[in-house]
């Protein structure tokens, strides 16, 4: 699969409070609109994945110790959507999907805004998976607490990681694209001060939403509205983020050796078969003289 034409998508890293807080964000944007053409999302059902891709993107660098760290992001509620899965890697890479992608609900009559806890569901749960090269993964899970999932990884990071930190996430469409996405995390390092954490509470709840956040002002104006007062050192280079599957052509053939030769002779007779990524949506079709190949390639090899 290519990268997305558009590499608009980036994250911006800091600290602030003498180095006592970790300020990682994205700028989402790009990446949750290709999301959302590529499975042909509804409304809610984007806002609920752009908010898992930009978690995951956050995650992988929060919890990643290499350039290669990848972090797995499953949530699996009791609402309609069924569940949502979006893995992020710290080189910026961003991938994910749904279950169910056309399911979607009324706007909120509270307050007019999109129902991603009433899709995604109030009980379940919300796994994490770290994912290294030649290394065993490990995963943590938690139960859903909310459905909005920025409380949800907030919640997680402070249970099974011990790292208490503040998450905000949003998603904002207008004339049917993804006008703004994105994503915040305030890690509390070591030696973090009670004032500091009591002045970052206040900060994020004078903000407001978030998303209404990232529709008035840039993602650096967002890190500093959360960290007013705090000192923020941002790092002078922003990052490049990108939605970007794993899967290739390559990899999609040598699927389909996992297929015995009767099955492959189904295809065959039917005049080829294509393959589907489920995280990207990625089609590749192969012809029947590269499904005969195959089963070419086995004879020879059993002879």
């Amino acid at each position: 699969m290519q990268d997305s034409q558009n590499q608009s998508s980036y994250i911006l890293r800091g600290t602030a409070a003498g180095g006592t807080l970790r300020v990682v964000a994205i700028d989402a944007t790009q990446i949750v609109e290709e999301a959302r053409v590529r499975h042909h999302l509804s409304k809610t059902a984007t806002a609920a994945l752009g908010r898992a891709l930009s978690a995951s993107a956050l995650l992988a660098i929060i919890l990643g110790k290499k350039v290669d760290s990848r972090v797995n992001l499953r949530i699996q509620g009791d609402g309609p959507l069924g569940w949502l899965v979006a893995e992020g890697s710290a080189d910026g890479s961003v991938r994910g999907y749904v279950r169910e992608p056309e399911a979607d609900l009324p706007l909120r009559e509270s307050d007019g805004k999109l129902d991603v806890s009433g899709l995604v569901g109030t009980k379940g749960e919300l796994a994490v998976t770290r994912l290294l090269d030649n290394a065993e993964p490990w995963t943590g899970s938690v139960q859903l607490i909310s459905g909005e999932i920025a409380e949800d990884v907030a919640y997680y990071l402070a249970s099974s990681e011990q790292i208490p930190s503040a998450v905000q996430l949003g998603v904002y469409e207008e004339g049917g694209r993804v006008a703004r996405a994105g994503g915040l995390i305030v890690q509390a390092m070591p030696g973090v001060s009670d004032e500091t954490l009591q002045a970052l509470e206040q900060n994020i709840a004078a903000m407001g939403s978030f998303t209404d956040n990232l529709r008035r002002v840039s993602l650096l104006e967002v890190m500093e509205k959360a960290t007013a007062g705090l000192n923020l050192v941002a790092a002078p280079q922003a990052q490049a983020a990108r939605f970007q599957c794993r899967c290739s052509r390559e990899r999609a053939v040598a699927s389909l050796a996992f297929f015995d030769m009767s099955e492959r002779q189904n295809m065959i007779e039917d005049g080829g078969q294509e393959v589907v990524c489920h995280w990207c949506n990625e089609h590749y079709h192969f012809s029947v003289s590269e499904i005969a190949a195959l089963d070419a390639a086995e004879v020879h090899a059993r002879a």
